[in-house]
């Protein structure tokens, strides 16, 4: 009873500064709101900030003043437009995860505690955080020459905010408490799977305490990029790196967002937009690994004009098939053949096959040609998928959390594309990438390797083949003569076993279930 009471005093927090901002709930969600909840809003008292801008903007004030756990909460709520509302979503995606950074000697303390004081004194003096978010602050730190190096190396060191887990635990607990009354509210509010909702969030915000994941998905798109030709990323340095800390080279570049220092530097705004636009997709469609956190502040550019990405925190992977779905979807409206995109879909099995190609095709024209009548420079691919995610739900196909966190890293990647080049086409970049992917996964090279990989297989079934049909001989002629035989101990196993199973025949099991149910709600 002690720990439901710690939940309510900490929910009665954020529905206190919900309620100041206006958004307790939000009014594009009362329809979704189940009656009870609405009832008892309406005694919250609202505040001066209730009226102050669209209710997406209030909502990431609210977020952002009730902090991390709710800031991560807004951010995974803006991957879900289906859920949310497209409006709320877009003013969601802009929330800044930004905190106050923690003190030195607290920094310093955690590195001790998890590389030892032999590293630490090889750290050098901890300079002050050159960014604090939710999770984790970053430090600049350079490395003393050692016997390997003759000359001092920088690092960038992430450090994770002290006490971070057990604040964030004892909230994400508040929270999937809450999910589960809610849910007991009616159909309404079990479809939108709230329990559901808070248990991905809990997973997402687990892998990112450990940042020996995160250092691993640096390393997996590093290894992804060694070839590409205009984007680079960091290299951990696996010694100083643990659960709590991750070590990088440090990257002197300029933030993407700063066009005057780009251009007084000389470089190309214009290709660096097209770089940008290209790298992700290569990386979506090549890998089916990308970065699905790709804002400003996370994108630089070194000397040599190469974009440098950093902050390997939120991460996103396609399925091959899903990769096949995204390439040939683009293409197909690329060429504007509205019937290829709706084969696709229904090949794919994303539509069922009770609807018919020829519907299909007419509600993808109706998204495909506002977009494609625009100037290049207007054509918006995340407009584009954003749309086909909309229209898709009207022919039953689920929602694919993948392919919207795809297209929702997509707008930001736009967004900074045009913010470099303002006439910049989105859709002249991305053709080199989804046509070469077409021809290397889909075309005839790409089948004759299939074609051989299924000849190996067979190859390697057929070799195995005597030896599985010496086994089945010996199995039929165990059967003809009485039986299979067990192994004694087997056997002996099986026997012991036998007298402790439950007979769920006999009621008094299921009486024990019925009263530990009982005893369960009588609790809550």
């Amino acid at each position: 009873m002690l720990g439901i009471f710690q939940k309510l005093v900490r929910l009665s927090r954020g529905a206190r500064v919900l309620a100041k901002h206006g958004v307790l709930p939000p009014e594009e969600w009362l329809p979704l709101t189940p009656p009870p909840v609405r009832f008892l809003a309406r005694f919250v008292p609202r505040g001066r900030a209730a009226g102050t801008g669209r209710s997406g903007e209030r909502l990431a004030r609210a977020f952002t003043e009730l902090g991390p756990s709710y800031i991560k909460a807004g951010q995974f709520l803006a991957t879900r437009p289906d859920v949310i509302g497209p409006a709320i979503a877009t003013d969601l995606s802009e929330l800044q995860d930004r905190l106050p950074p923690f003190s030195l000697s607290q920094a310093r303390a955690i590195l001790a505690a998890e590389l030892g004081e032999e590293k630490l004194a090889r750290l050098g003096t901890l300079g002050d955080a050159v960014a604090a978010a939710s999770i984790a602050q970053v430090h600049k730190v350079t490395l003393a020459p050692s016997s390997e190096a003759v000359a001092p190396r920088s690092l960038a060191i992430k450090i994770l905010r002290p006490e971070v887990e057990a604040e964030f635990a004892r909230d994400l607990s508040a929270f999937a408490w809450a999910a589960r009354q809610v849910e007991r509210l009616g159909s309404e509010a079990r479809r939108l799977k709230p329990r559901a909702f808070v248990d991905t969030l809990a997973r997402s915000v687990a892998l990112e305490m450990d940042l020996r994941l995160e250092a691993a998905a640096a390393d997996e798109m590093r290894v992804n990029s060694l070839h590409d030709p205009d984007l680079r990323v960091p290299a951990v340095d696996w010694d100083f790196t643990s659960r709590r800390v991750l070590a990088t080279e440090w990257i002197d570049g300029t933030p993407l967002r700063n066009r005057e220092a780009l251009l007084a530097q000389g470089h190309d705004l214009k290709r660096l937009a097209t770089n940008l636009i290209q790298a992700f997709l290569r990386h979506a469609l090549r890998d089916g690994f990308f970065h699905a956190d790709m804002h400003p502040g996370n994108l630089f550019v070194d000397a040599s004009g190469k974009i440098v990405v950093v902050d390997f925190g939120i991460m996103g992977r396609l399925d091959p098939q899903l990769r096949r779905f995204m390439a040939e979807t683009l293409a197909g409206f690329l060429a504007r053949d509205y019937h290829r995109v709706a084969r696709v879909h229904l090949e794919i099995g994303f539509v069922p096959p009770h609807h018919a190609v020829e519907d299909f095709a007419q509600a993808l024209r109706a998204i495909g040609e506002p977009i494609f009548g625009r100037p290049a420079s207007n054509m918006s691919m995340a407009r584009l998928l954003g749309q086909l995610f909309e229209v898709t739900r009207l022919f039953d196909m689920p929602m694919q959390p993948q392919l919207v966190m795809l297209q929702k890293t997509m707008v930001v990647v736009e967004g900074v594309a045009r913010q470099l080049d303002p006439e910049h086409s989105i859709w002249e970049a991305a053709r080199p990438v989804i046509e070469r992917w077409m021809i290397d996964s889909i075309g005839p090279e790409a089948r004759l390797r299939d074609a051989s990989a299924g000849i190996a297989s067979l190859g390697r079934a057929v070799a195995a083949l005597p030896e599985a049909l010496q086994r089945a001989a010996r199995i039929a002629t165990e059967l003809q003569e009485g039986g299979i035989r067990l192994h004694p101990d087997s056997a002996r196993a099986i026997g012991e076993a036998r007298p402790q199973a439950l007979h769920w025949s006999s009621p008094v099991p299921w009486i024990v279930l019925l009263a530990l149910v009982i005893a369960g709600f009588a609790i809550i």
